[in-house]
């Protein structure tokens, strides 16, 4: 079971994800993304780590869909980011194995949750790589979104269940 936690920046995502963590009756694994490139993620990364309970956690800034497959599989499994990791994916010159990503996810039997954001309700990107950047994104986003159980697009800390279009139609 996969729930999808989308939204901005600081719209709650991460807190939420900690917070169903916490509420978890067995074992809580916590993927982790982010990658110490400059000082201001180091205490970023930090931060994060202080915030959270102390649950085994698996650095996965490129390889994601490797680091989900080695989780204990009746873990809840915490991917904290897609955002990040596709960044990091692009700067590496790889590929986004999306694919490779969900398949490791739907494989699982313990519950998922992972964590993105929306980067496309704001302005339209000045440069050639923030538009690829902002649509790949996009794509990710509705991909996990669609193999989701459950979507929950957060602002200001405040949930909104997300719908299949066609369910409304």
């Amino acid at each position: 079971m996969i729930t999808f936690l989308v939204g901005g920046a600081r719209s709650g995502k991460s807190a939420l994800a900690v917070e169903i963590g916490r509420r978890h009756a067995g074992d809580v694994v916590f993927v982790a993304t982010a990658e110490p490139l400059d000082d201001d993620l180091r205490a970023r990364i930090g931060r994060h780590r202080h915030e959270r309970p102390a649950w085994p956690t698996i650095e996965a800034p490129v390889d994601l869909a490797g680091a989900i497959a080695v989780a204990p599989l009746d873990a809840l499994v915490i991917v904290d980011c897609l955002t990040v990791w596709l960044g990091n994916v692009m700067h590496h010159g790889a590929e986004a194995d999306i694919a490779g990503v969900l398949d490791a996810l739907i494989a699982r039997p313990g519950p998922s949750v992972v964590i993105s954001n929306e980067v496309g309700l704001g302005i339209h990107p000045d440069t050639e790589l923030g538009r690829r950047y902002r649509d790949a994104l996009g794509r990710i986003n509705q991909a996990v979104a669609a193999a989701a159980a459950t979507s929950l697009l957060l602002v200001a800390g405040r949930a909104t269940v997300l719908r299949d279009p066609w369910e409304l139609l």
